[in-house]
């Protein structure tokens, strides 16, 4: 057990970062030319390189931050397993929203909502809603057992 909540969060944001990368490393997304990438592979042009080990590196630091997050601000609420996976699935459609289809389109010279707009590019986006609700329900229960969340709930 953890004591720390950012702690927890942190290291459940890095396992789940972990799930969600292996999924991302195996979608394709239509590029300019008619080609396919790895989700991977544009993950690493939002900081201007083509190395997949980039793209992972700022995939798995996000997720940890994210994971970080999520354990200051919503920690204390989590109370158990069931509140865990409900929190942790909102707060991926929340980084879904956020990364998947504000920042991530802003910083590859996209408009908001992109992924939604092009036809070839909304297959990639469900795919991603997908990947980051998996990602937040890893993060709430992984949470929950690191923080020992379960037991303090158990023993109330």
């Amino acid at each position: 057990m953890i004591r720390s909540r950012t702690a927890a969060g942190t290291l459940a944001g890095l396992l789940a970062g972990v799930v969600f990368g292996l999924m991302m490393q195996t979608m394709t997304a239509p590029t300019p030319d008619g080609g396919r990438m790895p989700m991977m592979a544009m993950v690493a042009r939002v900081v201007r390189s083509d190395s997949l080990a980039i793209g992972w590196l700022y995939h798995l630091f996000n997720s940890a931050v994210i994971g970080a997050l999520f354990g200051a601000v919503l920690g204390s609420r989590i109370r158990g397993y069931g509140s865990g996976l409900g929190w942790g699935a909102a707060y991926g459609v929340l980084w879904w929203v956020l990364g998947g289809l504000i920042l991530m389109p802003a910083l590859l010279g996209m408009p908001p909502f992109a992924p939604l707009q092009m036809a070839p590019m909304r297959p990639v986006a469900i795919g991603s809603l997908m990947g980051h609700v998996l990602y937040g329900l890893i993060l709430g229960g992984t949470f929950v057992g690191l923080a020992g969340a379960a037991q303090r709930f158990r023993s109330t």
